[in-house]
């Protein structure tokens, strides 16, 4: 089975009011790729990669007249993609939504919040945490709550599935330069805080003897902020937990990019830095598993149009993924 995690930049600007795609040649969210051009290059990735469930970070818009299930099971109706049914948890406000699109005669799935507890509330709630370390517990809320979702597979293999896109905000409206220092650490302070509300919640699973999977795009990894170096520790060290512990999720990437702070690591995602005029690479995008999961040597990927070589030597499949998103799929092929 084929489990993939993938940021599709904007998806929601290519969908109308009624749910339906807007192939022409208007600007998409994507700097100077056509609307069109980002829906073709999105499916031919989505065809490429043949998964039997996708992770979608940043779905089409749930609103008073945008529905995010009902846009994305058009979009595969459209390219007659097998992953036909979508569903989604908790809609937020920022356009971005989570949400899982899956073949139905391979796997089912459904929203199943956990209930909480008082120290880890579901995540449509708010977690209390002293962030600053002053003995007052500050509120903490998900810009975007994680999904998550019970899931079973056509064998009868049962696991958890959670969703997550973690972002830390930028200091918007800051106007000196230690106005920008004081808003970035406030912000990476509630980004590792909601880090450890996830890990929390993975914990728990764990601690039931649950498969689980915590896929999605994080936007935190070693030596990828400059404020990192206050807190000892980025958010994805903290949601995947102590290597040494029976409760720690694996993922390659992000442990070879621990490992290694200096010299060549993995990378999912792509970014033009304007000042600068440079591309800046970044491993933005996990999928973290379970120990039990890990044991049935289940083999990650990374779709990079680059260093993937049979990405590369496809110039069709390479190209679709230089338009399609800033970010490139992650999937994990296991035997469940």
């Amino acid at each position: 089975m084929r489990i993939a995690t993938y940021n599709v930049e904007w998806f929601s600007s290519l969908f109308d009011d009624d749910n339906q795609l807007i192939a022409d040649t208007e600007a998409s969210g994507r700097h100077g790729v056509s609307r069109a051009a980002q829906i073709e290059a999105v499916a031919k990735v989505f065809v490429a990669m043949d998964a039997d469930a996708i992770m979608v970070i940043e779905a089409p818009d749930q609103g008073t007249k945008r529905d995010t299930v009902r846009a994305l099971e058009h979009f595969a109706a459209t390219f007659d993609l097998r992953t036909s049914r979508a569903v989604m948890g908790f809609r937020n406000h920022t356009q971005q939504e989570i949400a899982l699109l899956y073949d139905p005669n391979r796997l089912s799935a459904r929203h199943a919040p956990a209930a909480g507890t008082a120290g880890t509330p579901p995540f449509d709630g708010v977690f209390h945490i002293d962030l600053d370390i002053d003995a007052t517990k500050d509120t903490v809320r998900f810009s975007k709550p994680p999904l998550e979702l019970a899931v079973t597979t056509e064998r009868g293999t049962s696991l958890r599935m959670i969703g997550a896109h973690l972002k830390s905000k930028a200091p918007h409206g800051a106007r000196s330069r230690d106005d920008v220092m004081r808003q970035s650490i406030a912000n990476r302070r509630k980004q590792l805080a909601q880090a450890v509300w996830l890990r929390r919640r993975a914990e728990e699973h764990l601690r039931e003897g649950l498969s689980l999977m915590v896929l999605g795009d994080l936007n935190d990894g070693p030596g990828l902020d400059e404020y990192e170096h206050l807190f000892g520790r980025s958010s994805v060290e903290i949601v995947m937990g102590d290597p040494g512990s029976d409760l720690a999720l694996m993922d390659p990437h992000a442990r070879r990019a621990l490992q290694r702070r200096l010299g060549a690591n993995p990378t999912t995602a792509r970014f033009f830095l304007e000042r600068e005029k440079r591309y800046l690479q970044a491993l933005l995008d996990y999928i973290m598993v379970s120990p039990d999961l890990v044991a049935k040597q289940p083999e990650w990927r990374i779709w990079h149009p680059f260093d993937d070589p049979g990405c590369w030597s496809n110039p069709e499949l390479r190209e679709a993924l230089l338009t399609a998103s800033d970010h490139f799929p992650v999937t994990l092929d296991i035997d469940i």
